[in-house]
């Protein structure tokens, strides 16, 4: 597969009008073919790998929350990054799951090409399904560098998308904590 993707990043470098052959670009093909690999490694995992049984019996019923989850994902329209952080929270009902395996269901979804909206609805329902809570909320804010550096190139802009699920939804005092913490 590497092979096939650097063949077609030789064939984007020379339809730009560079040489593929000189120096500096000779390795490029494959340089750019396995980053892009990496940065779609997402679609090669699945929620239970990911999860790996963390998740615990707990008495716990108030909200959960965790914070700034760094994440990068591609612009499904553009092929462009867009860089953000990511916000959790869920109501747990008899059980916790894991602290990192928050990060690593962000990381999942987010290492695939899409929309920042459809990302926050699966991080909510995959932490939805994995914790059977009372309810889930998640907050994604980023920065698209398909509105940075192409069309519009606002370098100051950015995007927040929000999901909420079961009692973050349909309780506005839980939602309005949950936001309250967020900011």
């Amino acid at each position: 597969m590497t092979d096939e993707l650097a063949d077609h990043y030789r064939h984007i470098i020379a339809g730009l009008g560079e040489n593929p052959d000189r120096e500096g670009l000779r390795e490029t093909p494959k340089r750019a073919a396995k980053a892009m690999q990496f940065l779609n490694a997402g679609y090669h995992q699945s929620l239970e790998q990911i999860v790996n049984g963390a998740v615990f019996a707990s008495q716990t019923d108030e909200m959960v929350l965790v914070k700034d989850i760094e994440l990068y994902s591609m612009c499904e329209h553009h092929l462009l990054p867009f860089i953000g952080k990511c916000h959790i929270a869920y109501l747990p009902d008899g059980k916790v799951l894991g602290l990192s395996k928050f990060a690593r269901i962000v990381d999942m979804f987010a290492r695939r090409m899409q929309i920042q909206e459809n990302l926050t609805r699966e991080i909510a329902e995959a932490v939805q399904q994995v914790t059977q809570g009372r309810g889930v909320a998640v907050v994604i804010e980023a920065r698209h560098l398909c509105m940075m550096m192409r069309g519009v190139e606002k370098q100051n802009s950015s995007m927040t998308s929000s999901v909420m699920l079961g009692a973050f939804r349909n309780d506005q005092a839980t939602r309005q904590e949950f936001l309250m913490l967020v900011n």
